[in-house]
């Protein structure tokens, strides 16, 4: 099996550039041309247990290379951006929408969502259940940011499946990456961001963790204090991706169905730590 990250395989040749502006970092950055947007040839709903249905698509060649996205997150969707990055004439991709998120049901927007069979095993096992669905015997995998996680974590319990890893944002899931972004970490670069997070939990709870002070927000009786909590806690994760920051809610936050979902299931995993082991190297 081969691992590609920070890289892209694109038309087919791997091309690389240098940037003047990074040429400290130990990392090239690559260029990236895309392909035309297509639209799915098959669609449809699987069954993953405990109530959860799984929307998946499939696009580009029925004969081609399979692939799959695994979307980042926890919690984005898979957005049709992820088609245009595969020639569709080589490859046979498949992207799904993971638990409780975009077109999958139910929806963690949804009032008295219950998130505790939404977790690393099981999405784990959602792909296996997904490959075996759509016959596919072994296939490239795809996944950026928690993507990455859950493609590494996939990797090492089926490693007779996966052809190829490619990763971009790279993220292995340790309790070191959440704390540094979600417990007061990045607030170094961010502190404006951050005291506006912190300023939006009560003042009693503003010390403590402030992913668990959301959790409660974005779960509490009262919609409209949900929504507030998602939207704050939505634009931290619209300002920590750029520097310098970046004003204003993100175009996919615009949504409060898309940033309260979202929210929950972030803050659900990392309250959890995703369910990864405790002591991983450098942990």
């Amino acid at each position: 099996m081969r691992t590609y990250c920070a890289a892209w395989a694109s038309r087919g040749k791997w091309r690389e550039r240098t940037d003047r502006r990074l040429s400290d970092l130990p990392l090239a950055v690559m260029t990236l041309d895309l392909y035309p947007d297509i639209e799915p040839y098959g669609h449809g709903m699987l069954e993953v247990g405990d109530g959860n249905l799984l929307y998946w698509e499939m696009c580009g060649n029925p004969q081609g290379k399979p692939a799959v996205i695994l979307h980042g997150g926890p919690g984005s969707g898979c957005s049709p951006f992820f088609r245009t990055l595969f020639d569709p004439s080589a490859y046979r991709l498949v992207l799904f929408d993971q638990r409780n998120c975009g077109r999958s049901r139910p929806h963690a927007s949804e009032p008295g969502i219950d998130l505790a069979a939404n977790n690393t095993s099981n999405l784990v096992a959602d792909i296996e259940s997904l490959r075996q669905h759509l016959g596919v015997d072994r296939w490239l995998v795809l996944g950026g940011s928690w993507g990455s996680t859950l493609a590494l974590t996939h990797a090492e319990a089926h490693p007779d499946r996966v052809t190829e890893m490619v990763l971009f944002g790279v993220a292995t899931g340790r309790h070191s990456e959440f704390d540094w972004t979600f417990r007061g970490g990045l607030s170094l670069f961010f502190p404006q961001q951050w005291e506006r997070l912190r300023s939006n939990v009560p003042g009693d709870q503003r010390n403590g963790d402030i992913v668990e002070a959301f959790h409660r927000l974005l779960n509490d009786p009262d919609p409209a204090l949900q929504r507030r909590a998602a939207e704050e806690w939505c634009m931290w994760e619209s300002a920590t991706p750029a520097w310098p920051p970046t004003d204003g809610l993100a175009k996919r936050f615009r949504d409060p169905d898309y940033a309260l979902a979202f929210a929950r299931i972030v803050t659900h995993y990392v309250r959890n730590n995703a369910r990864r082991p405790s002591r991983m190297p450098g942990s």
